[in-house]
């Protein structure tokens, strides 16, 4: 069969410059780099595994042009002077091994240079900001404010309006870095013009309100990027590939970027001399929520649009982002709309991915759950890491390697723990035996994968992991004392799942209270009969024993559809709890026009999901449904649930179902049970301690290694 990506996987252009395919990694911060701004191991090796993973074009993220000045990350690389030059040069080196070709993204971060606020710089600007409404500030943590980006410094930002002199200053700085691009071998430069940094913030009308030539029409606003392209190109070269990063519109901003914009922007620079347009997206990130419309969407494809646009007015190729599915990119691709496809949270993902795909093995990619834990990290201040991948980061010094004496391995849980710990040792050569009590894999990721269904592609690749033919899966199995000493493993790993005791909260026991644990079990057949009697109505029960609704829920997808049609719960639905598990089942239920009210006793909710997943839950709860904060459950009636505010006022909220997302604490008995039969045992998953996704894949990870 020819291979469906044949479009993404065939060699490419961008002027002279001749690529094996058409994957280019994305430029995206990671803050591996050092305090100084130069080149660690950590960034060498981070590199080299995408560089070897087989895309065609890496890209370096936002490199500082005249470091420290204008930076935003506190890890970010410079190239300010000719001592970045050896350690950039090692970067080159280190993706050419492996035929990959490098590039570098050339930035000033202008108004959110946030390293110059914490070290007292000014931040150079076309005009003075409007304010913003930062409201997403309030759904920090406050371990997380004392870290968050914008919450450096002690005194207000101080703004340097540019003049002519500091304009053609911003232009000498990227003239000169270009030169120590090329000199340290760098194969491209792409010219940051998006996301609201120096370039973006003149071409913006919101942000530029400048009268003179630098202002006003587009003409004006875009001649920071114009005269800079055309000197970086009179440096470099005309063979020299440069091109650009580009927002295709300012979303969530009055009087922003508009499409029209980007496409008049881009025939401009075409012929100020780019080799290439790079279409991205910005939104204004008042609400939180936003920064997952742009720049990191959570739509699929959401860009595809802005930079067909840009392709159709333009003859230089165009490079899409924004969450672009392979199978995306090759229809695109082929039809056209782009000629390259940029990949950031996929290749944190799976650095394999472009290998994978050229093998005819999709089944095998690891996905991007879109957690954005990787993203969320840099506005904490930290180096980027990925939920599913936990060498992401780490490939300096952790890697899979071949066990020296293969060993008979039982994991006894098939959730996302166990799976992840029997893939990586089957990969070291062991011999693997998965047990699991009920009659599916995935534990509670299944449950997970229906709230969010981008949790269900981890499923379905670690489902398919488990054909490993050194791993033996038994379902319905029971691991016993004896059956576990009558197997005799050299090892043991425990991954199963935590356990959820019952809140005391009077009428927690009615039938129309549900544990997040007993819907878990209703949907995905975990011992449902026993759910089924004790819940449902008769007739709904006749279903369940005809086979009706256990069949559907063999199916993920299946009951996807299936519980837009139907749901064991009333019209209003009150969650109790507002942590991960509350929250993403209320995402769930009001997209299936639930009327839905989170009750959390506490006075932040989600503080497990990463900072900017939790932006765009929080607004979507907020939007369509209701969370009430520092809220006390006082008792469960029979049409509402009773509870009181901080201030100590009463209020009922009416409630056909009720729902119980808190109790949840790990569970160790079956690991104690089997601690003295003298065999070396690992605890991992959420019995050993609560970690949901990202502490599952990792701890799995680690088990298997250490195996």
């Amino acid at each position: 069969m020819a291979n469906p990506y044949t479009a993404l996987l065939a060699p490419g252009r961008i002027g002279k410059l001749e690529l094996r395919n058409r994957i280019v990694m994305a430029p995206m911060g990671s803050s591996f780099g050092g305090h100084d701004g130069k080149v660690t191991e950590r960034l060498l090796a981070y590199y080299e595994a995408r560089a070897k993973g087989g895309a065609g074009l890496l890209t370096t993220g936002v490199c500082a042009i005249a470091f420290p000045a204008g930076t935003s990350e506190p890890h970010q690389l410079g190239i300010s002077g000719d001592e970045f030059i050896p350690g950039l040069a090692q970067l080159v080196e280190r993706a050419h091994r492996h035929g990959a070709k490098m590039a570098i993204q050339l930035v000033h971060h202008g108004k959110v240079a946030a390293r110059d606020i914490a070290e007292g710089r000014e931040l150079w600007v076309p005009s003075v900001p409007p304010p913003g409404k930062a409201g997403f500030v309030a759904t920090l943590s406050h371990e997380e404010m004392a870290t968050f980006v914008s919450n450096l410094g002690s005194t207000p930002p101080r703004y340097r309006v540019m003049d002519a002199a500091d304009i053609a200053q911003m232009t000498a700085w990227f003239v000169a870095a270009a030169a120590r691009a090329k000199r340290a071998g760098f194969d491209g430069i792409e010219l940051h013009a998006a996301h609201n940094y120096i370039f973006a913030g003149f071409l913006s009308p919101h942000y530029n309100q400048r009268t003179d030539a630098w202002g006003g029409p587009l003409e004006n606003r875009a001649r920071l990027l114009l005269d800079t392209i055309r000197a970086v190109k009179a440096e470099v070269g005309a063979d020299f590939p440069v091109w650009l990063r580009l927002d295709g519109r300012e979303l969530h901003t009055e009087h922003g970027i508009t499409l029209e914009d980007a496409v008049a922007t881009a025939r401009l620079a075409e012929q100020a001399g780019v080799d290439a347009v790079h279409v991205s997206a910005y939104a204004s990130i008042d609400t939180g929520g936003e920064f997952s419309d742009a720049p990191l969407p959570q739509q699929p494809g959401a860009y595809i649009p802005f930079a067909a646009a840009v392709r159709k007015a333009i003859s230089v190729p165009v490079i899409v982002a924004g969450r672009v599915e392979p199978e995306a990119g090759a229809q695109g691709i082929a039809a056209g709309d782009f000629d390259f496809v940029a990949m950031a949270r996929k290749l944190l993902a799976d650095p394999e991915l472009p290998n994978k795909l050229a093998a005819g093995r999709p089944q095998d990619v690891r996905p991007c759950v879109y957690c954005y834990v990787c993203v969320s990290q840099i506005f904490l201040n930290k180096s980027v890491k990925c939920a599913v991948n936990a060498l992401t980061g780490h490939e300096h010094d952790t890697r899979i390697e071949p066990a020296a004496t293969p060993r008979r391995i039982l994991v006894i849980g098939g959730g996302p723990a166990g799976m992840e710990a029997a893939r990586v040792a089957a990969e070291r050569g062991h011999r693997v035996t998965l047990v699991e009590r009920s009659n599916r894999l995935g534990g509670t990721l299944f449950f997970a994968g229906l709230a969010y269904p981008e949790n269900g592609r981890l499923l379905d690749y670690l489902v398919a992991q488990m054909q490993h033919p050194n791993i033996e899966v038994k379902l319905d199995t029971t691991a016993t004392r004896e059956w576990v000493t009558a197997l005799a493993p050299d090892r043991i790993i425990v991954a199963t799942g935590a356990r959820r005791a019952a809140p005391a909260i009077p009428g927690a026991d009615q039938r129309h209270v549900w544990s997040g644990d007993e819907l878990r079990r209703l949907l995905t057949g975990d011992r449902a009969g026993e759910i089924a009697h004790a819940k449902l109505s008769l007739a709904e029960r006749a279903l369940f024993k005809a086979g009706g609704m256990l069949g559907v829920v063999d199916s993920r997808q299946a009951l996807q559809r299936m519980s837009k049609l139907w749901m064991p719960l009333g019209k209003r639905v009150v969650i109790i709890g507002g942590g991960l598990v509350g929250l993403e089942l209320a995402e769930f239920l009001l997209a299936r026009e639930r009327e839905v009210t989170v009750l959390e006793a506490s006075d932040r909710a989600g503080r497990e999901l990463s900072v900017v997943r939790r932006w765009r839950v929080l607004d979507g709860v907020r939007e369509h449904g209701k969370l009430e904060l520092q809220a006390t459950v006082d008792a469960i009636g029979k049409q509402a649930v009773d509870w009181h505010d901080a201030k100590g006022v009463a209020h009922a909220t009416p409630a056909d179902s009720v729902v119980l997302a808190v109790g949840a604490e790990p569970d160790n008995r079956l690991a104690q049970s089997l601690a003295d039969l003298g065999i070396p045992l690992d605890e991992i998953g959420d019995g050993a301690s609560l970690g949901y996704i990202e502490g599952a894949m990792h701890r799995g990870n680690r088990a298997g290694r250490m195996a």
